[in-house]
């Protein structure tokens, strides 16, 4: 096979700036050991998010300037709303300005105290916004996502048995959605197969359940069902997109991942009622239905950003890129989820780092070591995002202590790529000099945002 080449070229740069290892301690101190503290200016290779951190295309700026500033009837909303239509075949498109506006829409109007969310596995937002208004989510991902270093196709899949005896326990009518992530971000960006969508779908049908796409990355998606899922090998991007969502009741997206946009998402779905009250909502909290908390610039590339990311050469390139240093990894020895994500390596911080507990936050200590040694900026996904307290004040962790290094689209090149391979080798070789993590102050919900901490022999 021929190298894969990145699928553009680069018409405009930003400079790095350099750290030394002494000045990364100092820094990593200063925001009490916690990455999302550090300024961007400190961090070399930022690979903390995908979401808004993509480069946008030329035909993208160029929508830019053709931004329709007005309060309401933006010709560039219905631009917008006709892109999405197209992949989704939903009828009531609303705006947001990003995806957890959608998600606290729709939480709102449809939780509430006894009611449940089932999902494959919710990401932080998604369960933080169903949590806020008085509802739980459970999770039910499939037997073998929960094993990260064993491959598997559709390990992103909802367990199917497991749901059927959820909406029995805890009864359909306190059920008001089952809801699906693609990839499933928090399961190590793995994908979820057509049949396992179409499986959900008919349990829904049956039980009379709603069920809703969390489709921030359903580009990703499709073209792993094309690769891997027998009879879509012939079909293209869109006819699989399309395909997908026709399953669904509606979906929300943060369009700052596969629509390549700074900023932005969307509600959408087939329920007129339901999107009336959902428009009401909107324009209380994010503005006109028309806008929605968004410039008409943004709304402009997003509506390009929807169609590009479906372009085949640009999907392999992102895939192999992930794929590729996945391999470098996996040859080193390296401890992760395997096959690759679609988005983002994971690493197995359990494996990596077995002498550390759960209650030391295994994966928060990876992410430190990481951007101590290369200046590298990565996500703990564990038992500090995930983690609860039990009635006596101890730590019920997560299922996975996973770190995650999510790729920015069409922003790093191969070498950047191989510094991080590097780095993340460089760490492993001396991973026994690592050290666990304690909290000293911490948020009632999504802690891990402004968490502060310190090693557990200085707290």
């Amino acid at each position: 096979m021929k190298t894969i080449i990145e699928p553009f070229r680069i018409k405009s740069v930003e400079p790095i700036y350099f750290t030394t290892k002494e000045e990364r301690k100092k820094i990593l101190a200063k925001a009490d050991y916690n990455p999302f503290c550090i300024p961007a200016k400190d961090v070399l290779i930022d690979l903390l998010t995908d979401s808004g951190t993509s480069a946008m295309s030329s035909s993208q700026w160029a929508g830019i300037m053709l931004g329709d500033e007005s309060y309401a009837g933006s010709s560039s909303f219905f631009k917008f709303e006709d892109s999405v239509k197209k992949i989704t075949g939903m009828q009531y498109i609303i705006p947001t300005h990003q995806g957890r506006a959608a998600e606290k829409i729709i939480f709102t109007i449809l939780g509430g105290k006894g009611k449940y969310f089932i999902s494959n596995t919710l990401f932080d937002t998604t369960r933080a916004n169903i949590e806020f208004s008085g509802a739980e989510g459970i999770d039910c991902l499939c037997e073998e996502g929960k094993y990260p270093n064993i491959p598997a196709p559709f390990k992103g899949n909802i367990d199917i048995d497991v749901l059927r005896k959820i909406i029995d326990e805890k009864g359909a009518a306190n059920i008001p959605m089952v809801i699906i992530t693609i990839t499933n971000n928090s399961g190590g960006g793995q994908p979820v197969s057509m049949q396992n969508i179409k499986d959900t779908r008919r349990i829904c049908n049956e039980y009379k359940i709603p069920l809703f796409i969390d489709a921030c990355r359903f580009a990703e998606n499709a073209y792993f069902i094309k690769l891997r899922e027998k009879g879509y090998s012939n079909k293209s991007v869109p006819e699989i997109a399309r395909e997908l969502f026709s399953y669904a009741d509606g979906c929300t997206m943060s369009a700052k991942k596969d629509a390549f946009a700074n900023i932005g998402g969307f509600l959408a779905m087939n329920d007129p009622d339901l999107a009336v009250r959902c428009r009401n909502l909107l324009v209380i909290t994010e503005g006109f239905t028309t806008y929605g908390g968004l410039a008409g610039r943004d709304l402009e590339a997003i509506a390009v950003g929807l169609q590009e990311v479906m372009e085949e050469p640009y999907l392999q390139y992102r895939i192999r890129s992930i794929e590729y240093l996945s391999n470098k990894l996996i040859a080193a020895g390296v401890p992760l989820m395997q096959p690759a994500g679609g988005h983002a390596v994971y690493l197995d911080a359990k494996s990596f780092l077995p002498h550390i507990p759960v209650d030391q936050y295994p994966g928060q200590s990876l992410v430190c070591a990481l951007y101590e040694e290369g200046g590298i900026r990565s996500v703990e996904i564990g038992s500090l995002m995930f983690g609860k307290y039990d009635d006596k004040g101890k730590l019920i962790p997560s299922q996975m202590e996973l770190v995650r290094l999510a790729v920015p689209r069409r922003v790093y090149t191969q070498s950047h790529i191989d510094y991080v391979a590097e780095v993340i080798i460089e760490v492993f070789n001396r991973r026994n000099e690592i050290k666990g993590l304690q909290i000293t102050e911490e948020a009632p919900l999504l802690r891990h945002f402004t968490v502060k901490l310190k090693p557990v022999q200085e707290y």
